[in-house]
């Protein structure tokens, strides 16, 4: 994409702003007051940028996969959000997982609910056994956001990923990357210590295309065979 930089005069003062300055302001602005949590899809909360909700509408289409594994269900707006999106293409499935089951969950027949930690390889073993061999799998990881359990996260469920689709990282922007600098580390420190242990998939910065992204460097394309 092609840079681009603007002169703002603040009175005897000029400043040149670059376009990823304006896109880090922008995106402090959003998440600091907290617009993404007065999201909703149907009614039910979404905790997610509308701009990586089209990300994911435009992945679907050209990938059409049999089934995306969510982890971190909270109030099931996200999972609703895929359930409607394989409704106009005819085909998926949605497994979510959470440690807590929470009550007016939508229901939809695309949609399976697990109770466990997405970092649990009898979980994990579980999954397996609903999709069975050869089908095409999206993993998108929203649970805990601390370095730790991403990197677990990440290591247990980047084989369920078919070559070509991807393992989405939510939330890589907390921590300084640009929100939360006291969060201390997570998505975005799991990422990078994955990719220097795991060569099988790339970040994929055609997914960031409308610039603001809760997911920086998230979205990660899977290059090798399973």
């Amino acid at each position: 994409m092609k840079e681009f930089s603007l002169s703002v005069d603040f009175g005897d003062r000029k400043y040149d702003i670059t376009m990823n300055d304006i896109t880090r302001m922008f995106h402090m602005c959003y998440y600091n007051t907290r617009i993404w949590e007065n999201t909703f899809w149907h009614g039910h909360q979404i905790l997610k940028c509308p701009m990586d909700m089209w990300i994911y509408q435009e992945m679907l289409w050209k990938i059409k996969p049999d089934y995306i594994i969510e982890t971190g269900t909270f109030k099931g707006g996200s999972a609703l959000y895929y359930a409607h999106l394989f409704d106009l293409q005819g085909k998926g499935e949605v497994i979510t997982i959470d440690i807590n089951e929470r009550p007016n969950q939508p229901e939809h027949p695309r949609i399976h609910y697990i109770s466990g930690s997405s970092a649990d390889p009898e979980i994990y073993n579980r999954v397996k056994d609903m999709i069975g061999e050869d089908k095409t799998v999206i993993v998108i990881l929203d649970s805990d956001h601390s370095r730790n359990h991403v990197f677990k996260e990440m290591n247990l469920w980047h084989s369920m990923v078919s070559p070509d689709s991807y393992m989405i990282v939510e939330d890589s922007n907390v921590n300084g990357y640009p929100v939360r600098p006291d969060f201390g580390p997570g998505p975005m420190e799991a990422i990078n210590d994955f990719l220097q242990t795991n060569d099988s998939f790339v970040i994929d910065a055609a997914m960031e295309k409308f610039l603001m992204t809760q997911n920086p460097r998230g979205y990660l394309k899977k290059t090798a065979k399973r």
